[in-house]
């Protein structure tokens, strides 16, 4: 019989994986409700895909809203609309569930609106594999509502969601913001702040093969730079009287970014350049009109371009380079900044951390590998980022899918039911937990 020396056999059970901790009776009515109910989920999420909801489909949310009410009724959660018209949009749905006095307080988060307005031909629900389904929204973010629904009726079932104190709240303008953002956020930050911890059902994101977790999300804002020259016969460019016109001190400021702003985490994009005798960007600021002639030294030049960064003092401290760079002077004209602050950034917190450490013990029950921590440069912005300054959250609930935001998103549908039985058992060990005392 060989011999294994006591420091490779040390080695090779750090290495092993950990035994999977047996579920309770609870969890394991929890595993098989989700598996058991994935016809009924999936009816919903087809129906749900097949009503168009495009965020300025204002009727439109609402029906999704409609067929999501009975569902939360039945669940023992009482349900409310706040409308939104003052922001242009259909409004926000909140349902809540009180359970036991004292319980942690757990908001989950997600979005009635998708990015295809009624005038995009794709609009319909369809079945392309056994395990793939495609459509507007089927997992940004109607498969993630599916995963929401999917865990708490499971908890239902196995009677942990009677003690679990719930609020979902569920955007109608999370794919176009309505402006502006104190006003149409301003429910959901006092949602934040009344909670302990917030899911949030966007979706999965997977590297290699593997599940991820997200403890951090970037900030998303935009920028715009105007510039202003004199303007004149292009004879005379670069001369004292004449100046340099406008084009060229904008691309000198675009340059000038790209070399003098790169940190950690930080991204800026230039979206859209005009420049010419005159130049003006359209009241929605998605499209420019220039005219000019190559003998007439261009006298005015817009760039647009957004900004995103991890945290409050990266976005601060790089706003206050760009302003700086275009302040600098040049030969016959100047430069204004403007910068729109939208969605805040979702920081790397501790408490983020130790909300995926709380997943990765649920992954440990399930036999699941555990998820390591995304990179943030690998999502973008969402809802999440307004609560994320007041509460513990973590990000990426919802199902995995690919081609979001195109006529080709499609959902990994096996992800819907793994994410659903990893929010049940999450959700009911959160919700055993005291509250945080404020």
């Amino acid at each position: 019989m060989l011999k294994t020396p006591l420091a490779v056999l040390a080695v090779a059970l750090t290495a092993a994986p950990a035994l999977a901790a047996s579920p309770s009776a609870a969890e394991k009515t929890m595993i098989a409700t989700v598996d058991a109910e994935q016809a009924r989920h999936l009816d919903l999420l087809e129906r749900m895909v097949n009503q168009n909801s495009g965020t300025r489909n204002a009727d439109g949310v609402r029906k999704v809203r409609d067929l999501l009410v009975p569902e939360f009724e039945a669940l023992g959660f009482t349900v409310r609309w706040i409308a939104q018209d003052k922001v242009d949009r259909a409004g926000h749905m909140i349902a809540e569930h009180k359970g036991r006095k004292g319980g942690k307080r757990l908001l989950l988060i997600g979005h009635l609106d998708t990015v295809f307005e009624p005038d995009h031909p794709f609009q319909k629900f369809e079945r392309i594999a056994p395990d793939k389904a495609r459509g507007p929204g089927v997992g940004d973010d109607k498969g993630g509502i599916v995963t929401i629904l999917a865990a708490l009726r499971a908890m239902h079932r196995a009677g942990t969601l009677k003690q679990a104190n719930i609020e979902v709240f569920l955007t109608g303008d999370e794919e176009e913001a309505g402006l502006p953002l104190d006003q149409s956020r301003a429910d959901l930050l006092a949602a934040g702040r009344r909670a302990d911890a917030a899911l949030d059902f966007e979706g999965l994101v997977r590297e290699n093969g593997k599940d991820m977790g997200s403890v951090a999300r970037r900030s998303a804002g935009n920028w715009k730079v105007t510039v202003t020259a004199r303007s004149g016969h292009s004879s005379g460019i670069f001369s004292e009287r004449a100046g340099e016109g406008a084009i060229f001190p904008l691309a000198r400021i675009v340059a000038d970014f790209r070399k003098e702003l790169p940190e950690p985490n930080l991204t800026f994009n230039v979206g859209m350049v005009a420049g010419g005798a005159s130049a003006s960007l359209s009241p929605n600021d998605a499209n420019a009109e220039a005219s000019g002639k190559t003998n007439i030294i261009p006298g005015v030049a817009i760039a647009r371009g957004d900004l995103r960064a991890l945290t409050r003092e990266s976005i601060d401290r790089t706003v206050a380079r760009m302003r700086a760079i275009v302040a600098r002077p040049f030969n016959g004209g100047s430069a204004t900044f403007e910068f729109e602050d939208k969605y805040p950034p979702m920081a790397p917190t501790d408490g983020n951390r130790a909300l995926l450490d709380k997943l990765n013990g649920v992954n440990t029950t399930l036999g699941l590998e555990p998820m390591a921590a995304l990179d943030p440069l690998k999502r973008g912005a969402g809802d999440v980022s307004f609560v994320a300054a007041d509460v513990d959250s973590l990000a990426g609930l919802g199902p995995a899918s690919e081609g979001d935001h195109t006529a080709a998103e499609v959902v990994d549908i096996p992800s819907i039911w793994r994410q659903a039985k990893r929010a049940a058992l999450l959700m009911t060990r959160l919700s055993r937990e005291a509250a945080v005392k404020r």
